[in-house]
């Protein structure tokens, strides 16, 4: 019977949260401990949902800075036409979702129509999006929400442990992407337009559709981290994404995938994600301050992009 290990991709990543989890264990005795790890997660499940959509548009040598704030607009559409509009919550967060996903089509159309830079297209989105969501909330928060569009902030019990609706749905998104991107052809072009667009191009993939086609079901990801943002806080906050934009680069940078395309496992953003949760909550316990936190956050983009540049240069060479 052969033994599988990681993608190695994901094997870097995993060591470095086993370390993590080792050393906050030693120094809180909190940390281990059902209901802290489960808290973890729920600090993680939005910004790793949109690091399945930062994850796909990385891959193909893209990067998306406008995750957070198009999250944010679409958390204020759903909670205020709920509220203030009347509609079914499942129609409100219908729109909600529309509206990120006709901003992640803006990208896209951007991006692989008109071939302008992700970097310049995904700032511009950003800004138009900030200025959408205060314009339309008047930068107030939504609240007194129905029921059923907080039900994903709800519990079970597992073993003794509270986990939120929301965390599974997370997981089980990550379960498709995964399997998409490894047994589908489909998935296998989004990597291939990321290694090399022309040699893509010239073996028959439409690439232009690909680029427009990871835009638009990035936008869908937001749509949902709307979702589990607005359930695990119970309001729309017009504030909301603030420090999503990096976070989620961060967890994908972490977790193994390449800025220059082509390279990555979709499992390694969710251990990123999760490095980052744990070092948040690690620190946390430990009571070191906020601004440490950020440091460090920025500390291991900066290792995890210069190793994927030494990896690079070394397989070049």
């Amino acid at each position: 019977m052969r033994v599988r290990l990681p993608h190695p991709a994901t094997l870097g990543p995993l060591l470095a949260l086993a370390v993590a989890c080792g050393f906050f264990a030693i120094q809180s005795d909190r940390f281990w401990t059902g209901d802290n790890l489960s808290l973890v997660l729920q600090q993680v499940m939005v910004v790793g949902v949109i690091a399945i959509g930062q994850t796909l548009i990385i891959l193909t040598a893209g990067v998306d800075l406008s995750c957070g704030t198009i999250m944010a607009l679409g958390g204020i559409v759903m909670t205020k036409f709920a509220v203030d509009a009347g509609l079914p919550a499942f129609a409100a967060i219908a729109a909600g979702i529309g509206v990120t996903t006709l901003l992640g089509a803006l990208n896209g159309v951007l991006v692989s129509r008109i071939k302008l830079p992700p970097f310049i297209v995904t700032l511009g989105t950003l800004n138009i999006a900030f200025a959408l969501t205060q314009l339309y909330s008047h930068a107030q928060t939504v609240t007194e929400l129905p029921a059923a569009m907080t039900s994903l902030g709800g519990t079970f019990r597992l073993g003794g442990t509270s986990v939120v609706y929301g965390v599974v749905l997370m997981l089980a998104l990550y379960g498709f992407t995964w399997f998409a991107l490894r047994e589908t052809a489909a998935g296998r072009h989004v990597y291939a337009v990321g290694n090399n667009p022309e040699a893509a191009r010239l073996t028959g993939i439409a690439t232009q559709r690909v680029l427009f086609g990871v835009y638009v079901l990035a936008g869908v990801l937001y749509g949902v981290a709307a979702l589990l943002s607005v359930a695990r806080t119970g309001v729309g906050d017009p504030s909301a994404g603030q420090t999503e934009n990096l976070d989620a680069i961060t967890a994908v940078v972490i977790g193994g995938t390449s800025l220059f395309g082509g390279r990555g496992a979709i499992l390694g953003s969710l251990i990123g994600a999760l490095i980052v949760g744990v070092f948040r909550n690690g620190l946390t316990l430990m009571g070191v301050s906020s601004v440490y936190q950020i440091l460090i956050t920025g500390i291991l983009v900066i290792l995890a992009v210069g190793t994927d540049q030494l990896s690079r240069r070394g397989a070049v060479g």
